[in-house]
């Protein structure tokens, strides 16, 4: 049977950890009450030997006094405690709870304590419970307004496209004095909510009683590249051409699209109310449970029968009395099945209530299979490598400049999907939300199970292709032929990458797309948190990049075939691409940053974007640096890579993983940590050091074969990939212990209707 401990720490909400009651706590008082209880009793035993000696027997009367103390006792279980209700403030429902020994007891001081210790986490599950309710009811509130507005300007564009007018609806119109016919419908309907639109009629700016109106505006975020095209040129407009002293304007353009937008909107802001409440009604239960089970340990060892009363306190309180979460989950279902789910219930439960898919055990077997089958496969192609002599002086440039860029990018890429695979069983074991951090769909969301099914399966695929190229290789097949097996598995790859059917982990493959294609399209997309977090995968994996563009360029230009490399090593156009795609990624991430700073004005975002210029320029200066050795460039490099290292660093210790506080209780940590062992942070803060100065090696002139030369640049690769991975643990602990300093288990989502004042 599980330990009640262990359940609770396995089902509480990890974002509210602070917030439920300390079970730990209570049981170290409880245990001290019973070491306190074990030492009184040697002491009494003692006491009554020497009294007793040399008297023995038992008395006819001690069946009589046994049951006179039992009956006793029962009648004053109900009296041992006073638990007192105290409000703090008059007109405040705002409520205190003391409890006073009404008996005393031969550990006083233990007892005292420990309910002290229990009428402080009571005070603090209520205190939590109520400011927690009191945002959701004032959240739903809000929703229920906004609904309103959506279904009022609904029907009027339902009315305007049935009423007649020529066959012609416009698909767009502005509640401004040109079109009054429609802006009095609107502004009729909206002032039944108590808001108007800007940029009204003048007549309508204020109330019959000449008081100013609330003002409305429909503010869609601009996540796509169309949207924010259009906010930074409505910005423009209101700028350069709305003039503030014109009484009339050209007003806000509504249309159906935007009502979709708003309704999409409303919509995902119900679902995460419903969420919420739904993790605060589970906080209520996990509350009565743990202070049910503490109460009767509590009982056991002091042989008493406190937790009746103290339980009926805890009963009364208004985290269990109250029922306004329930009330408000029951509404928002009817609200949701009425208005977003065609009175389809059962396709509402769908999107409030998403379904877990369950962890299968098959998944876990071809993990194994794969894994020996990957074992035994990379065996029998180091024998057969070596036997065929493939690594030899005549053999060895074709084989590198054709088979080895292609095979180096599963690899790689093989080598990432085991580092994500390890992070997400890390923070699964470390309880770090990290689907509420990405905002992933937990029905769909990628496990690490999974994860290392992808990474297996993709290991096999490679090194069975390996073995295939070596063998037809071997019987004598003509090498123009077989080398075209590395393309045709890259070939392979994408198609599966992009098939429409829904096999093969589909949701999370068009995820992964649309997140590259958020990364590509920067700045004109919304940054999210697993953009951002894809991007630097991205920075460190340009040597896979570099790979592609040699697959690319070897069989689009033919060389496979031919085996003339010169057009893919000394091409202008490749080695003008080199820098491009050197870039590409620190590009790519800078200009999130400044997106980042465009929607937020906090000026980090540009010291961010100002890391990733300066690795752009170090990474330029040391490619010029292969391709021109002198002492000039030597300089450049050693100036500009130090710089960067030290400004990545110094973003890495302190912003991304919230280390070097010099006034932390952990010295030169953070005050919270989720490992308890705190020399694996130092050893990271130190490996993390390591790994960032490996471009010395870039630098270093080495002596060394083209085979040795391909390994030494895979092998320095593959630790980028491991750096990026040991960085991923501790970027999203820092993240998660700043949504857990917030109590912050619930996604913010912007709403369309933003009040303003009309003046």
């Amino acid at each position: 049977m599980v330990k009640f401990s262990k359940e609770l720490e396995a089902q509480l909400i990890p974002e509210w950890k602070d917030a439920f009651v300390n079970y730990w706590q209570l049981k170290k008082h409880i245990k001290k009450i019973k070491l306190s209880k074990m030492q009184q009793k040697q002491h009494q035993h003692h006491c009554d030997f020497n009294h007793n000696n040399g008297v023995f027997g038992l008395s006819i009367c001690d069946p009589v006094r046994f049951l006179a103390s039992k009956f006793s006792r029962d009648n004053e279980a109900e009296n041992i405690i006073q638990v007192k209700r105290k409000v703090m403030e008059e007109g405040d429902d705002h409520e205190v709870y003391e409890t006073e020994l009404a008996q005393l007891f031969s550990e006083e001081d233990e007892v005292r304590a420990f309910f002290e210790r229990l009428d402080r986490e009571l005070n603090k599950v209520n205190q939590f419970y109520r400011t927690k309710e009191s945002e959701f009811l004032e959240r739903g509130e809000i929703l229920n307004k906004q609904l309103q507005i959506l279904l009022e300007l609904k029907q009027i564009l339902i009315d305007r496209r049935r009423k007649p007018s020529g066959g012609i609806i416009p698909r767009s119109w502005t509640p401004c004095p040109r079109n009054s016919d429609i802006s009095d419908d609107v502004i009729a309907a909206l002032e039944r909510n108590g808001v108007s639109f800007i940029n009204a009629a003048s007549s309508w700016a204020k109330t019959k009683k000449g008081k100013p109106k609330v003002a409305m505006r429909i503010d869609i975020p601009a996540e796509t590249p169309a949207r924010t095209i259009s906010a930074v040129t409505s910005m423009l407009w209101e700028d350069l051409v709305n003039n503030p002293k014109k009484e009339s304007g050209t007003g806000n353009f509504i249309n159906r699209k935007k009502i979709q937008c708003a309704e999409k909107m409303i919509r995902g802001a119900f679902v995460e109310l419903y969420r919420g409440l739904g993790l605060l009604k589970t906080y209520s239960s996990l509350n009565m449970v743990a202070f049910a089970k503490i109460l009767k340990k509590f009982d056991k060892v002091s042989n008493q029968k406190a937790s009746a009363s103290y339980l009926q306190v805890v009963k009364r309180s208004h985290f269990i009395s109250s029922d306004k979460v329930v009330r408000l989950m029951d509404e928002v279902e009817s609200i949701f099945t009425k208005h977003f789910a065609n009175n389809d219930r059962k396709k509402a439960m769908k999107f409030l209530r998403p379904q877990q898919q369950k962890e299968s055990h098959m998944v876990t077997f071809f993990v194994g299979l794969f894994t020996g089958c990957f074992v035994s496969l990379f065996c029998v192609y180091a024998i057969l490598a070596h036997l065929s002599g493939i690594f030899s002086a005549n053999t060895e440039a074709a084989y590198m400049e054709t088979v080895y860029p292609v095979f180096s990018v599963f690899a790689l890429l093989c080598l990432h999907l085991f580092m994500y695979g390890c992070n997400l069983f890390m923070w699964k074991s470390t309880r770090i939300n990290y689907n509420f951090i990405f905002e992933f769909s937990p029905n769909t969301a990628l496990k690490y199970r999974d994860a290392f099914l992808l990474c297996t399966t993709f290991m096999t695929a490679v090194v069975a292709a390996m073995v295939v190229h070596l063998l037809l290789r071997a019987s004598g097949f003509s090498p123009s032929k077989i080398d075209a097996i590395p393309g045709i598995l890259l070939l392979i790859s994408i198609c599966l990458l992009i098939c429409p059917f829904d096999i093969f982990y589909r949701p999370t493959r068009y995820c992964f797309l649309r997140i590259i294609r958020n990364i590509i399209c920067s700045p004109f997309y919304k940054v999210l948190m697993v953009d951002f977090f894809m991007a630097d995968q991205l920075t460190s994996q340009i040597p896979l990049l570099r790979h592609l563009e040699s697959t690319a360029c070897y069989f689009l230009a033919g060389s496979f075939k031919t085996h003339h490399y010169d057009t893919c090593k000394n091409g202008r156009l490749y080695r003008e691409l080199a820098y491009v795609i050197s870039f590409l990624p620190y590009y790519w991430r800078a200009m999130q940053c400044a997106r980042r700073w465009f929607d937020e004005y906090d000026t980090n975002h540009l010291a961010n974007m100002g890391k990733y210029v300066s690795a752009m320029v170090a990474a330029g200066a040391r490619l010029t640096y292969t391709r021109q050795s002198n002492y000039l460039w030597f300089g450049i490099v050693l100036v500009t890579s130090v710089v960067a290292t030290i400004y990545q660093l110094y973003w890495d210790f302190v912003k991304d993983w919230g280390f070097l506080n010099p006034n932390s209780r952990n010295p030169w940590l953070r005050d919270d940590l989720i490992l308890r062992n705190k020399s694996i942070y130092y050893i990271s803060i130190a490996l993390n050091v390591v790994l960032r100065i490996a471009w010395v090696e870039t630098v270093m002139r080495f002596h060394v074969t083209t085979v040795q030369w391909r390994m030494l640049d895979f092998f320095m690769a593959s630790l980028e990939v491991i750096r990026r991975g040991h960085w991923n643990f501790y970027r999203l602990e820092n993240e998660h212990l700043s949504n857990v300093g917030k109590f912050r288990a619930v996604k913010a989502v912007p709403l369309p209707f933003r009040e303003m004042d009309s003046d």
